[in-house]
């Protein structure tokens, strides 16, 4: 069982914040070095779906970690760095007064801070299922730029507060969620649901499925630049649906890989196209 509790850690540490119920024992440490792009695209979700004249590629370098306060307290860490593209954009600034052809083409490459996220997640029972709770906040430390309409996290403070329920089998887990995320500055907050199951189908090898949820309440009214809205990158009322997999190799006790291909169902204000991660993890 032990084994199997280790191996439902690194699964529900894939991603950054995937919502486990699981907590790292005292005193030891998880890291992840992980990379998500979502390359070339230009169609998006909505109501109803749009689509912008050029491509723009959205790619992140996450550094995450989780280290065990107590054997039921963890804290958690996630620092997104982007690097994000955008390819002959056409550009018609509403601002100036011209006759004839007044655009724009717009390239520009950015790397810059995403949303720096703190947290704490505590397990409150453990018996057959583990009932945890978790709270995170992401600070306002991202970048706009006014020129191209790149945005590298939201312009606002996000708390997430979940609910968390799993359960270890001899093989296999099942894990769910259910919270919000509730952000300042005008954005809309949303309503979060998802959870997974994972299966081991070699010795050291294990695939999830997963289901992942949010939607606006739509309670916000912030007014973001033109150019920003264009690009939809971190605007007000984002929502998706996703199905995906996931899978990990374990080379050792301590150290392996991760990957993740999720694919949306539906959305709003977010890119039509798959985003894939990778990574690398190392416990100490």
């Amino acid at each position: 069982m032990k084994q199997i509790t280790n191996f439902l850690f690194l699964f529900l540490t894939i991603s950054a914040f995937s919502q486990g119920p699981w907590t790292q024992e005292k005193g030891k440490l998880y890291t992840q070095l992980s990379f998500t792009t979502i390359p070339n695209y230009d169609n998006f979700f909505g109501d109803p779906d749009y689509s912008i004249n050029k491509e723009i590629t959205d790619n992140t370098i996450q550094i995450y970690g989780e280290y065990g306060i107590t054997n039921n307290t963890t804290l958690i860490v996630n620092l997104p760095f982007k690097l994000i593209s955008v390819d002959n954009l056409s550009y018609v600034d509403p601002a100036i007064d011209c006759i004839g052809d007044c655009s724009e083409n717009i390239n520009e490459n950015k790397t810059s801070l995403g949303n720096i996220e703190i947290g704490v997640k505590h397990n409150f029972y453990k018996k057959d299922w583990l009932l945890s709770g978790q709270l995170s906040v992401e600070a306002n430390t991202s970048s706009f730029y006014e020129n191209s309409g790149i945005r590298t996290g939201y312009d606002a403070f996000t708390f997430t507060p979940l609910f968390l329920a799993g359960r270890s089998f001899s093989n296999s887990y099942l894990q769910s969620f259910i919270g919000a995320k509730i952000r300042t500055n005008n954005y809309s907050s949303n309503f979060k649901f998802g959870g997974e199951y994972g299966y081991k189908v070699f010795k050291n090898i294990w695939i999830i499925g997963f289901l992942d949820l949010e939607k606006s309440f739509e309670n916000g009214d912030i007014e973001l630049p033109d150019i920003n809205r264009i690009t939809s990158l971190y605007v007000n009322n984002q929502e998706y649906g996703v199905v995906g997999l996931k899978a990990i190799g374990e080379f050792s006790d301590n150290f392996g890989v991760t990957a993740s291909l999720p694919a949306a169902f539906y959305g709003n204000n977010v890119a039509k196209q798959v985003a894939l991660t990778v990574g690398v993890y190392k416990k100490f």
